[in-house]
């Protein structure tokens, strides 16, 4: 730039020049972060259009079990390692669709109300639309766990009716012994059935005439006489006896303490515990509920029976005699249990121990009444 006089200033030409290699610099620059800028852009946008083309569509629809379509079923698609996982409903035409499936093993869950869940698993080539075949889905099976209850009545009922035809050496009636496991309680009815039905039997009716016999032959209770009428007096009171002492042990103080008046018969464990089975019978019963307890009902009765029988029979120390009489009867049931536990079942035909199933798992619905678990003594 020149002066007032003509001549060019040095220092203004010096600041041009500085300009010009500074406004040149920054040209460069720029030139060269665009440069840059455009390299880091081009693997971006490459790479994305490399994973654009390898996904991959996957289709198909569904139908029920008569060949319809089924719409609103629920379609959900997951690649074998879950990193990818998305889910639709088929549409008005059963069809379904997911776009964007990354290339691999991929596997299908279709589920709808009502019906059974399927599965499909297929492999997904890069940049392919897979065709799945037409999923048919069925009705849904359903299982339902019902636990069928047996009346209680009607197995003990069952149980008494065996009982009753249970005879050793076929002949002599052993009502009063059970070889179920666990067996139903009896009602008072039954009760009072089984002890009409023991001392009813026939079998017992001439028992007690041979022992009335026996007892006029050895001229036991004097008092009696002899002859018809001796015997007839022998043979009465002898069946009395029979029919207090069975129904009072058997039924009447059973039915109102709620106690089982029947020998239960054990047939396993040790000796010992077979042995104290059959001893403590005459002491030890069950209940109705199937707990083990004191036999009330066989001590009342034998000691009632007792002082009943002593009122018909000719004695002079009545109290005495009540008192023995019951003690013998007692012992009496003590050895009827031995018996029963170790001999007369080899004597006789019964039916074999078996349980009533009182619980049944089965496809239906049906329900009579509860009944009570026994335990085991």
């Amino acid at each position: 730039m020149l002066n007032a006089r003509g001549i060019r200033d040095p220092d203004v030409a010096s600041g041009l020049e500085a300009r010009k290699v500074l406004l040149f610099f920054v040209m460069v620059v720029l030139c060269c972060g665009a440069r840059l800028e455009a390299q880091e852009l081009a693997p971006a946008q490459l790479d994305a259009s490399k994973v654009d083309a390898k996904a991959g569509t996957v289709m198909g629809t569904v139908l029920d079990q008569s060949g319809s379509v089924a719409v609103g079923a629920v379609v959900q698609i997951t690649s074998a390692d879950k990193s990818f996982s998305r889910e639709v409903v088929s549409g008005d035409n059963g069809q379904y669709s997911f776009s964007g499936v990354p290339p691999g093993d991929f596997d299908l869950c279709v589920s709808s109300t009502g019906f059974g869940g399927k599965a499909f698993s297929g492999e997904l080539s890069p940049g392919q639309a897979f065709l799945v075949p037409p999923i048919v889905l069925s009705v849904a099976t359903v299982i339902t766990d019902v636990k069928v209850m047996v009346d209680p009545v009607e197995v003990a009922t069952e149980e008494v009716k065996e009982q009753i035809h249970q005879r050793v050496l076929g002949v002599f009636p052993n009502f009063y012994v059970t070889f179920h496991a666990d067996p139903a309680p009896l009602t008072t009815k039954l009760k009072f059935r089984l002890a009409w039905k023991s001392s009813s039997d026939p079998v017992t009716i001439l028992g007690t005439g041979f022992f009335a016999g026996l007892q006029q032959a050895g001229d036991e209770y004097p008092e009696f006489g002899q002859g018809a009428q001796g015997y007839g007096k022998r043979f009465g009171t002898a069946y009395a006896d029979v029919i207090v002492s069975t129904f009072l042990s058997g039924a009447v103080f059973p039915s109102l303490l709620k106690q089982d008046p029947r020998y239960f018969y054990k047939g396993t464990g040790s000796t010992g515990s077979r042995i104290w089975r059959a001893v403590s019978n005459s002491i030890i019963c069950k209940s109705d509920d199937g707990r083990w307890q004191t036999n009330y009902s066989n001590i009342l009765g034998s000691f009632a029976g007792a002082a009943i029988s002593s009122t018909y029979y000719p004695t002079q120390n009545r109290a005495s005699v009540v008192l023995s009489n019951g003690v013998i009867r007692m012992g009496e049931s003590s050895l009827t249990g031995v018996v029963q536990e170790f001999i007369l079942p080899k004597f006789m035909k019964h039916s074999k121990p078996r349980g009533y199933q009182r619980d049944v798992t089965e496809g239906a619905s049906a329900q009579n009444g509860p009944v009570a678990s026994r335990k085991s003594f």
